[in-house]
């Protein structure tokens, strides 16, 4: 692994475009100049919480919480973007935010780093249903996709505990946009699969992020994972892909991704299962296995010979 200076500066440099009339967020990381020599990376947020919290947390005594910080310390640059109805992107809209829209999302934020950075393909990473957002845009637009990583992914929902719980709530959701959330929400994603895998110290500084921008959350992301599965078909992501799942993850039925790997056309593929790892990886003890993991794949040199 290429070891740059842990204690390189990074810059960080806010960036807003537009979707229509909705004004997306984006955050991008860097150290020295944004030229992204390593590669860029996006960074694609989940149901239930903004982009910043989760790949640009800050926790102190627990270095490299950061996830965005530890890449471009390592040569990439780092982008994330607050979906539709997140964090500090546009709530205006009376929609639920689905996954297809957070596609739609993620094509115009990448037009626009596209045009601002010179930028043609990007490195790019999605957990939950951030996976889910970020394989319908691999699925539609492959060409600005150099490497997909899905971490807690779910296909069918075959198999996942926790989406069989959630349905119980979905005429609740249906009847709602937007669904609130609280501390002891956040506590909920990490006490629900197997209690334990992540420190206190890191829940409540995510909870403090998290709640710092947002109050409630939209329902769409929820509505297909309970509902509307399948929404990605594998046979169409043509671009080279790992899956990522931790051990002891309840969204991530171990037979789905299994079904859905083998699926996968690119035979420039990974399936990795994180020991010790529950749903949000990057928040759990054991963060720095997830790191390494995406690292060594964003790394990997591209095949020289395909047979």
């Amino acid at each position: 692994m290429n070891q740059r200076s842990s204690q390189a500066v990074v810059s960080g440099q806010e960036h807003w475009t537009q979707k229509g009339d909705v004004r997306l967020f984006l955050w991008e990381k860097f150290v020295g100049s944004p030229d992204g020599k390593r590669g860029s990376v996006l960074f694609v947020h989940g149901s239930s919480m903004a982009s910043q919290p989760t790949f640009d947390l800050k926790v102190p005594g627990r270095p490299d919480s950061s996830v965005m910080d530890w890449f471009a310390q390592r040569g990439y640059t780092t982008w994330s973007v607050d979906m539709e109805g997140y964090g500090r992107s546009d709530k205006k809209r009376d929609i639920n935010c689905d996954i297809a829209n957070g596609a739609d999302d993620l094509a115009a934020a990448t037009d626009y780093i596209m045009k601002t950075r010179g930028t043609r393909k990007f490195l790019v990473y999605g957990i939950s249903s951030g996976a889910l957002r970020a394989a319908l845009f691999a699925q539609r637009h492959p060409e600005r996709v150099a490497r997909l990583a899905l971490d807690a992914f779910v296909w069918t929902g075959e198999g996942s505990p926790t989406l069989e719980e959630r349905r119980r709530k979905l005429p609740q959701f249906l009847q709602m946009k937007r669904r609130p959330i609280d501390r002891a929400f956040v506590y909920s994603i990490f006490e629900r699969d197997h209690p334990g895998c992540a420190e206190k110290k890191v829940i409540e500084a995510f909870a403090d992020a998290i709640l710092a921008l947002d109050d409630s959350m939209p329902t769409g992301t929820y509505v297909d994972m309970c509902s509307k599965l399948p929404v990605v078909d594998p046979r169409k992501i043509a671009v080279p892909t790992i899956v990522m799942r931790g051990e002891f993850d309840g969204i991530a039925g171990f037979d789905d991704l299994v079904e859905f790997f083998k699926r996968l056309p690119n035979s420039d593929k990974q399936f990795a299962v994180m020991a010790g790892i529950a749903h949000a990886s990057f928040q759990q003890i054991n963060y720095l296995m997830a790191y390494h993991i995406l690292y060594s794949f964003f790394a990997q040199p591209e095949p020289a010979y395909r047979g």
